[in-house]
């Protein structure tokens, strides 16, 4: 395994922690405190060829590899994660999920709009009764007169309430179980479709997440991705890709806290000297560092395995999970170094606090990570 991005991610690397230290960094707080949607910032990232990092160059993207997505998140995730999370709904619950699986026909209407930021993205899994168990969905559509009537409710849906294209999970056939899954495109706009007020969240306030609704939702038969009872495999397999991305999101996370309780520690004197300098101290510092790095390594493994066109559920979720839960330890702990300033919101590790406990239930909780590590190892000793 090369364990070095090549100079094409080094460049792409540098260019986003560049972009974000001046132009996301600087509308962090603002944007927690006011929960407020970013417009400005997505609107540079579409023009800086982004928003559109997965999508295929005769799209109008760039054709990047989910390693370097997963470099790109990173690096958005530690100056703000709800940036991260919208663009992670975006360039890859969308933007990358339309690409593998649109028509020519879906790619080329809906693509370059989204590449360029002209239009934003969201999927549209989860359920009132369909969380965890996502495959259970009740949401419904029948086709009727050379179209389809879509009706039910999603909930905790990223970007829902400034998104212009959804991808929906629906039910099209109530007696094939989890093969009776379909995904069809859906434009804001459609008549019988209509979404929530955003919720009030813990964390992730930049972020907005809100309900979708269908009543009669008339969809175009056109707008049926891969055709009736056919996304079980789109959904799995997607899974694997928001799993990865979503584990680089909480190295970021992890990674700035850390950086900042490092420095705090080495410049903050008690009874004489830099608190580093305390044997439990240093053990915390020691701790954070050893695992950010084998949270950054199971990500770029599992990336490196879906640009293989691996299916690597085990290993998206062991990123997914140890990355995630990392997260939540080391900005954690990084508040516990800085003491009462780490209480303080000026210094901004209390939000990454709150921001990094989604990772552990998002895109599956923790506790469905560990059941889908249990059944891959199952399966793979048979």
């Amino acid at each position: 395994m090369d364990f070095h991005l090549s100079n094409e991610q080094k460049d792409i690397q540098q260019m986003v922690r560049d972009f974000a230290q001046n132009e996301i960094a600087p509308r962090a707080i603002e944007i927690d405190r006011d929960a407020r949607f970013p417009a400005e910032t997505f609107k540079k990232m579409g023009e800086l060829g982004l928003l559109g990092l997965l999508v295929p160059s005769e799209y109008g993207g760039r054709g990047q590899t989910v390693l370097t997505c997963c470099v790109v998140v990173e690096e958005i995730a530690s100056v703000c994660a709800a940036t991260s999370m919208s663009y992670l709904s975006h360039a890859v619950l969308c933007c990358h999920n339309l690409s593998c699986n649109g028509s020519e026909e879906q790619k080329r209407k809906y693509l370059p709009d989204l590449a360029s930021g002209a239009k934003l993205g969201a999927i549209a899994m989860t359920e009132p009764n369909a969380g965890s168990d996502v495959l259970s969905i009740e949401t419904f559509a029948e086709r009727r007169d050379g179209q389809y009537i879509i009706n039910g409710k999603k909930t905790f849906i990223t970007n829902a309430p400034v998104a212009d294209v959804f991808l929906v999970y629906v039910r099209t056939d109530k007696t094939a179980g989890p093969r009776g899954i379909s995904q069809f495109i859906v434009e804001k706009g459609y008549p019988g479709f209509s979404v929530g007020q955003p919720f009030h969240k813990m964390g992730m306030r930049g972020s907005p997440t809100a309900e979708l609704f269908f009543e009669d939702c008339r969809v175009p038969a056109e707008n049926l991705v891969k055709g009736e009872n056919k996304a079980l495999g789109i959904l799995m397999g997607g899974l694997d890709v928001e799993r990865t991305v979503g584990a680089a999101m909480g190295v970021g996370l992890a990674q700035s806290a850390f950086d900042r309780a490092l420095a705090y520690a080495k410049q903050r004197q008690q009874f004489g000297q830099p608190i580093i300098m305390f044997e439990m101290i240093a053990e915390k510092v020691a701790n954070m560092s050893m695992e950010i790095a084998a949270a950054r390594l199971l990500t770029h493994k599992a990336a490196t395995l879906c640009d293989e066109g691996v299916r690597c559920s085990a290993e998206a979720s062991h990123a997914k999970l140890f990355a995630s839960e990392t997260s939540v330890r080391v900005t954690s702990e990084a508040i516990q170094i800085l003491g009462g300033y780490g209480y303080m919101q000026e210094n901004e590790v209390e939000r990454m606090m709150r921001d990094a406990k989604l990772g552990t239930i998002g895109a599956g909780t923790s506790e469905i990570q560990r059941l889908i590590i249990a059944r891959e190892i199952v399966k793979r000793s048979m």
